[in-house]
């Protein structure tokens, strides 16, 4: 689908970003010019989405090198290290930040000099963004495989093509459907308490003409008993060896009443989400956010004053609750250490 927004465009001495906060009622781009405009833009969710936010990262620390005038090679390489780790530090969650950082900084270390580094970390910047699209891509149509005819899928928070390059993860598999004649049906959570769902995955799915139904997150027990759902279909921010998975907040829930009501709850993320490092979820750092975006609502007080507030991003599902974990090369299914840790072992970068 050529129609799809790009939330991350590279303009060689800034970047355009789709300011994810003005939606659905507005589509504005915003220019970032330093890298302390990046981790601004991460940290207040200008920018959202694991793969789009290691996009992001990663041409903010090509254009911090572009603007550094640093000629000495050392020197260089040793405050892009620095400046990688402040840009890590905007969400702690989602593993694709640091993976796209740690790639750029790694195909520094092989140039020679100043020169060769800023023009090769523009360079992988850009190949990040171009492979994430024909990730998704690929994602996208395996997860499609595994929806019957006509289907009616449930989805949590926005995975889709503002959340990436192009297409999404999870919602990719909406957009293939859509692409080749099948008459899909989405019920999208709202996602409290920021309204992902309802601000970005009803907006973006209404754009490309998607049928999509925008329930609240606590409908959802109600609509998998009563609205034929086919599969629930999430995305990932990080998913560790054994497989468990961290998602927007509220995706353990879902993995909950989508056992207890014997519909598959799958889990859709590119190789870059997978983090063999981290052996299982009880090692993820939980990201918590501002009380104001449980307290507030449109800017309005909605909780009394001085009220205790706890507001993680995220929450972890276990392994044992997810189906499958649908990747650009293949499903995963049952034996997770195993077969994640397989998938690596033809991958190059």
């Amino acid at each position: 689908m050529t129609n799809l927004i790009k939330p991350v465009i590279w303009e060689g001495d800034a970047i355009r970003l789709l300011n994810q906060q003005k939606l659905p009622g507005a589509v504005e781009y915003i220019f970032l010019k330093t890298i302390e405009d990046v981790w601004d833009s991460i940290t207040e969710l200008k920018v959202r989405g694991a793969p789009a936010i290691g996009i992001t990262a990663a041409f903010g620390l090509a254009l911090w090198a572009k603007n550094s005038n640093l000629d000495q090679t050392d020197i260089l390489k040793a405050e892009l290290a620095v400046k990688a780790a402040y840009l890590n530090s905007s969400r702690p969650t989602a593993v694709n930040l640091s993976w796209a950082l740690q790639r750029l900084l790694k195909v520094a270390e092989e140039e020679p000099t100043s020169a060769k580094v800023i023009e090769r970390l523009e360079t992988e910047a850009i190949l990040i963004q171009q492979q994430d699209e024909e990730t998704c891509k690929r994602i996208g149509e395996y997860g499609f495989s595994l929806l019957p005819d006509d289907a009616t899928v449930l989805t949590h928070c926005n995975t889709g093509a503002i959340a990436t390059s192009k297409y999404g993860t999870a919602l990719g598999a909406f957009y293939i459907a859509k692409e080749r004649g099948s008459d899909i049906h989405v019920y999208a959570t709202e996602t409290r308490p920021v309204l992902q769902g309802a601000r970005l995955t009803a907006w973006e799915l209404q754009q490309a003409d998607i049928d999509v139904t925008l329930i609240t997150d606590n409908m959802a027990a109600h609509v998998l008993r009563t609205k034929n759902v086919d599969a629930i279909l999430v995305g990932a921010d990080r998913i560790t060896a054994n497989g468990d998975t961290a998602n927007k907040i509220g995706t353990y829930g879902l993995a909950i009443l989508a056992k207890a009501h014997g519909i598959p709850f799958y889990v859709a993320a590119p190789l870059s989400t997978i983090d063999l490092e981290t052996e299982t979820g009880d090692d993820i750092i939980i990201e918590e956010r501002n009380a104001v975006e449980i307290t507030h609502l449109a800017g309005k007080r909605i909780a009394p004053e001085d009220i205790q507030v706890f507001n993680p991003a995220f929450d972890v599902t276990p392994h044992g609750l997810i189906s499958g974990i649908v990747t650009e090369k293949g499903i995963v299914r049952g034996d997770y250490p195993t077969k994640l840790k397989a998938l690596f072992e033809e991958v190059t970068v």
